[in-house]
């Protein structure tokens, strides 16, 4: 019995003695660390209610936030155009003159409102089963027959991507930017043999079919490794050959990568042109083009049908959860459309959400914003503007609730998955994360082991070592956090 006690009490005696380490033993470590020797990091954690500083290190020092960029173009989003914002596509019956052949055709003109969740697969099958229900729509608004073409018009943006994007990004799926008529999330899918190691990988097969039957693919890729690190490039704005490069595992059949989808509204018309035609709802050899502009189009339009897009919560959960470039880079040039009355540019958009917080009381002199997903490394902030615009967002009821829903769980979803297990930190902590070469960070809100309501961001840039030591030195500051 005096064994068990004694036992008991030293037990806790070690676990009060091998305690948790302390921010400001952390931050010792770091200054050890030779993997930090040369890197930039910063933090700060304020009090959610107030925006008081608790602690901070360089938290003035501007640094290259990733995707943690998210947080200020989805919270504006928020902001300026409210949580049941939706975006409406809209599809006319119109005459068009053919000026060769002398006469008046009809035409299905589609009116792109640059909606990031047409047919995506976060909200649908991913499937024909859309096209089929946008046809069945467009039978109860009257649609009778197509003499001429599907017309789309995609001029609500400006359709470019950012132009500080690298080139090894802009191929891939995570480098599908914003179109004024996107569709099934702007990407396609490549698929790959591999056989054993340091072998070339042959070429599958390609879906959908529509790219697999424009797009050239030319494959450079080895068997090699036990993750994907093939990288794809090639122009977004036309149908040149794309080429691969990089490794996959070995001993894999159909192995799928997706790429970015380039011209997404021709896609979208042509899979609307087929399936008008199977239903007999447009003349066979009539097709489907983009126009600038509406000319010789006669103005007597007829709306027969407006496809409405989940609300703007939900789109902004998934652009957080999901960490989606293309869900905010349409976001970023929605704002832009909106608050200057004119077409949806990067430009627009960065404008737009600096402004609002600009208006919100934000001094915003160290944020370079040059993108809404973070992609871009001329992207820079600070920790301070992000922990103040986090405290911003929880005293604004309006917009906490949905911004907060938005934001990975430590140890549950989402990126911070698989961080902070076991601990305090794990369920009272949520957070948006960001990863781009040697740049990390970690922004948002947790419940402490005292009941303080903390926002905190955290960026660390050009560190050497990997990715996952550097995830692994980040989690110990997180964890600390959650038990002040």
């Amino acid at each position: 019995m005096i064994k068990a006690i004694l036992f008991f009490l030293l037990t806790v005696l070690l676990n009060n003695i091998i305690a948790q380490p302390t921010i400001e033993s952390i931050m010792d470590s770091y200054k050890k660390d030779k993997d930090l020797q040369h890197a930039s990091y910063s933090f700060c954690i304020m009090e959610a209610q107030s925006g008081k500083i608790i602690k901070e290190l360089n938290s003035e020092l501007s640094l290259v936030p990733a995707s943690t960029m998210k947080i200020v173009t989805t919270s504006a989003a928020l902001g300026i155009l409210g949580k049941e914002y939706t975006y409406k596509t809209k599809f006319y019956n119109s005459l068009f003159i053919d000026t060769i052949k002398q006469k008046t055709l009809s035409i299905l003109y589609v009116k792109g409102s640059g909606d990031p969740s047409l047919n995506s697969a976060y909200f649908n099958n991913n499937d024909s089963s859309f096209i089929n229900y946008i046809v069945q729509k467009l039978k109860i608004g009257g649609l009778k027959k197509v003499t001429g073409n599907v017309v789309v018009n995609n001029t609500c943006f400006d359709n470019k991507i950012p132009d500080t994007w690298i080139w090894s990004d802009i191929g891939n799926y995570f480098g599908a930017g914003a179109n004024g008529l996107s569709y099934r999330d702007n990407k396609f899918s490549i698929y790959l043999n591999s056989s054993a190691q340091n072998l070339d990988v042959e070429l599958a097969d390609v879906k959908p079919i529509f790219y697999k039957n424009l797009l050239k693919i030319n494959t450079f890729v080895k068997s090699s490794g036990t993750e994907d690190d093939a990288f794809v490039y090639g122009d977004p704005y036309s149908y040149t050959p794309r080429k691969i490069t990089g490794t996959i595992p070995p001993n894999k059949h159909n192995y799928e990568i997706e790429a970015e989808a380039p011209l997404p509204h021709l896609y979208f018309a042509s899979e609307l042109s087929q399936a008008l035609q199977k239903n007999n709802l447009q003349d066979p050899f009539h097709y489907f083009n983009d126009i600038d502009h509406k000319e010789d189009v006669i103005s007597n339009d007829k709306l027969i049908y407006t496809h409405v897009s989940p609300s703007l919560e939900k789109i902004v959960y998934y652009t957080n959860i999901k960490s989606n470039n293309h869900y905010a880079e349409s976001l970023l040039k929605t704002l832009g459309a909106v608050k200057s009355g004119g077409q949806g540019t990067t430009n627009n958009g960065v404008l737009a959400v600096e402004n609002y917080w600009k208006e919100r009381g934000i001094d915003v002199s160290g944020l370079h914003m040059v993108d809404g997903s973070g992609l871009s490394r001329a992207n820079t902030i600070t920790t301070k503007i992000q922990a103040t615009i986090l405290s911003k967002i929880y005293r604004d009821s309006l917009m906490y609730p949905a911004f907060n829903a938005s934001l990975p769980v430590a140890g549950k979803n989402g990126s911070m998955s698989s961080l902070c297990k076991g601990t305090f930190a794990e369920g009272n902590m949520r957070a948006k994360t960001g990863y781009i070469n040697r740049a990390r960070g970690y922004c948002g809100y947790v419940k402490t082991k005292t009941g303080k309501e903390l926002a905190f961001s955290i960026l660390f840039n050009n560190y050497n070592c990997s990715a996952k030591e550097m995830k692994l030195k980040i989690e110990k500051l997180l964890i600390a956090i959650a038990d002040l």
